[in-house]
């Protein structure tokens, strides 16, 4: 691999909060291997999100003895980490929300992502509004037992769950539109727009699909929040 065409952002996490992931579907086995050799020895951990089967596979064998492998089946995710490295621990809480189990994918992309900037993450599948009797329930849980500084909601088809707890909460909320629908509107447009068209206040939205960046934008808000319970 030519190295010229790659500059990791090592100094990401420290001046942003937020690590650097790296997205391997569209990049070589090679490539995305040496992008990850690069972390792990620089700063003790690598995180890559969509990978593929055969990256899956190298990721095993090229680090067996070297790195802990942390593999998220659904979102086809991993994160190697050196033996001495700890995961962070932030003292931020998320909650995190999916419609159905076809957005899980997308919501455990989003919770990796909290629990490396050191959130803990509480999580409730499949309660969405075509039962919307589930939800009560796993809500309050994470605002009275967990007390969660942000929600994540990770929603396709209409999308309305978003705007829903949005509605319920005292805390922001992010909406996650997956690309899970039919025909007309389908593969996470309508629940995008429903979403950007909300009444509810308090709801902010990430692109289709952007798990990493709602995980993002999470952490940097349950972080905050985290900090400023440290110094009250």
């Amino acid at each position: 691999m030519d190295s010229s065409f790659v500059r990791p952002d090592f100094d990401r996490v420290r001046r942003k909060g937020v690590p650097e992931v790296i997205m391997a579907d569209r990049k070589t086995v090679d490539e995305s291997l040496a992008i990850a050799r690069a972390f792990l020895e620089r700063e003790g951990r690598a995180i890559l999100s969509r990978v593929p089967e055969a990256l899956e596979a190298w990721l095993r064998e090229a680090f067996a003895g070297q790195a802990e492998l942390e593999w998220y089946a659904g979102a086809r995710a991993a994160v190697l980490r050196a033996p001495d490295q700890a995961r962070p621990d932030s003292g931020g809480r998320v909650g995190l929300l999916s419609a159905g189990t076809s957005d899980i994918p997308r919501a455990e992309e989003a919770a990796l992502v909290c629990r490396e900037m050191g959130c803990r993450v509480s999580t409730a599948y499949d309660v969405g509004v075509a039962g919307l009797h589930r939800l009560f329930e796993p809500l309050e849980r994470l605002l009275d037992e967990d007390h969660v500084d942000v929600i994540i909601v990770a929603a396709g088809m209409d999308g309305a769950l978003p705007s829903v707890i949005s509605g319920l909460v005292p805390v922001p909320v992010i909406g996650l539109p997956t690309s899970v629908g039919y025909g007309l509107g389908g593969q996470g447009v309508t629940a995008l727009l429903s979403m950007l068209q909300t009444c509810a206040p308090g709801l902010s939205v990430v692109n289709i699909d952007n798990g990493i960046g709602a995980g993002a934008v999470a952490g940097l808000i349950a972080n905050r929040v985290a900090a400023a319970r440290r110094e009250a």
